[in-house]
């Protein structure tokens, strides 16, 4: 094991664009499964969906009166 540490280590310094970007692909697939159980207990909830259609009021319809071209 203190092989592969070594090994890592080196790497770090000699071709560090390369290391932490491995590291960092890595990281990706973890946090996928860790991060919405802690956000979950913390208390963060969705916030709410953007209406995709405006409400229409809850009366009869009026036509518009008015504003004819003349």
């Amino acid at each position: 094991m203190s092989g592969v540490y070594r090994y890592l280590q080196r790497q770090a310094h000699e071709s560090p664009v390369i290391f932490y970007s491995l590291a960092i692909g890595f990281l990706g697939p973890v946090m996928v499964v860790t991060v919405p159980p802690i956000r979950k207990r913390m208390g963060w909830k969705p916030a709410d969906r953007i209406p995709t259609t405006f409400p229409l009021p809850n009366r009869p319809r009026q036509p518009v009166a008015g504003y004819e071209d003349p």
